[in-house]
């Protein structure tokens, strides 16, 4: 089965055309950051108008590997993400679908980073991951801990079954990294950046309180922990005018160091709770190779399997979102015509 994805959550636009939820035949994206690099960080309005702009020329050019009438179904992020933007998409998505007269199943975009683990390319077969698993989702907007599949393992459905653990109560990973960035001076976004001078730093020459949730152990907060970085930016600036080179080692080794104790140990904890054997860990932050790393020890450590999808779809990607709409398709969860976008979802 052929399914055509479509991502506009924030601000990347892509089109993607997937085969049974598992083989990548196209992913075009187009990235608006050198956009939004001027102003610090994504203006909504800037983002929508620039997925109108761009979304039908990477249509054309994703199925130019298969055909337009070669697809089976749409498949476009109806939530969350910034309002604006998820229109284009879903709107486009919906036109496209009624045009080829094929179903169109609207995707959550949380699922679709999680799905990015199922997508193998032809020539580099993997071992075949399925539910039930744990996953660890962090990117710029999104940081939560949630269960696949667990009630139903091997029925049709359990792809589509998520249960939420734990998720940050304020600010997002990606988000804390890319304040903190700016605060450094870096362009935006600055996550490259600190992964780079966090391996020049030492990671305990700042001291940055540790975050916890009273009475939720596996939920995450960061607001706190990216004040702190930059207040204490701002008083070595006050003193010495301006940050060393060997000032911004330090802060990003420290900072960096901090968000690691802080994942490695609720997913810990997660593991602990649930037994599950297989982790999947998805999502814009998981191209940092400090985090990763960590994860990877985390994980040899306590003898279960890590999946985390190649770097190329850890980003917002279309693939991604074909690749959940596919299970999301057989288990029946297709929309009609007046299906809405969304910025925000209750899991409950």
């Amino acid at each position: 089965m052929l399914i055509l994805g479509i991502e506009t959550s924030c601000d990347e636009t892509s089109v993607a055309i997937v085969r049974d939820g598992r083989e990548v035949l196209s992913n075009i994206i187009l990235s608006q950051a050198d956009i939004h690099a001027k102003y610090g960080g994504v203006v909504p309005e800037i983002a929508s108008r620039a997925h109108t702009e761009a979304i039908y020329s990477l249509c054309e050019e994703a199925v130019k590997c298969v055909g337009i009438a070669d697809i089976d179904a749409v498949a476009a992020t109806y939530a969350p993400g910034l309002i604006g933007a998820l229109l284009v998409g879903v709107n486009f998505g919906k036109a496209l679908a009624y045009k080829l007269n094929v179903p169109f199943i609207p995707v959550n975009h949380i699922k679709g980073h999680i799905a990015a683990a199922y997508l193998v390319e032809e020539a580099n077969p993997r071992q075949r991951l399925a539910p039930p698993f744990l996953a660890f989702v962090a990117s710029g907007g999104h940081t939560s801990i949630m269960e696949v599949g667990r009630d139903d393992p091997g029925a049709p459905f359990c792809y589509t079954n998520f249960k939420l653990l734990g998720m940050t109560r304020d600010d997002a990973i990606g988000e804390a990294f890319d304040k903190t960035a700016r605060a450094m001076g870096f362009d935006y976004p600055g996550g490259a950046e600190i992964e780079k001078y966090a391996c020049l730093g030492d990671k305990n020459s700042v001291k940055i309180p540790f975050a916890k949730v009273e009475g939720s152990e596996l939920d995450f907060s960061f607001s706190g922990v990216k004040t702190h970085i930059i207040n204490y930016i701002n008083t070595i600036k006050q003193k010495n005018g301006e940050l060393t080179e060997s000032d911004k080692y330090n802060i990003a080794a420290s900072f960096t160091e901090n968000i690691i104790l802080s994942v490695t140990s609720r997913i810990k904890r997660a593991i602990k709770f649930t037994g599950h054997k297989n982790l999947v860990c998805a999502g814009g932050v998981m191209a940092n190779g400090h985090i990763k790393d960590a994860l990877k020890n985390l994980c040899d450590d306590l003898k279960i399997k890590l999946y985390i999808p190649d770097k190329k779809y850890c980003g917002d990607n279309a693939a991604m979102i074909a690749a959940q709409g596919f299970y999301e398709y057989q288990a029946g969860n297709i929309a009609g015509l007046n299906q809405n976008a969304f910025a925000s979802v209750d899991w409950t």
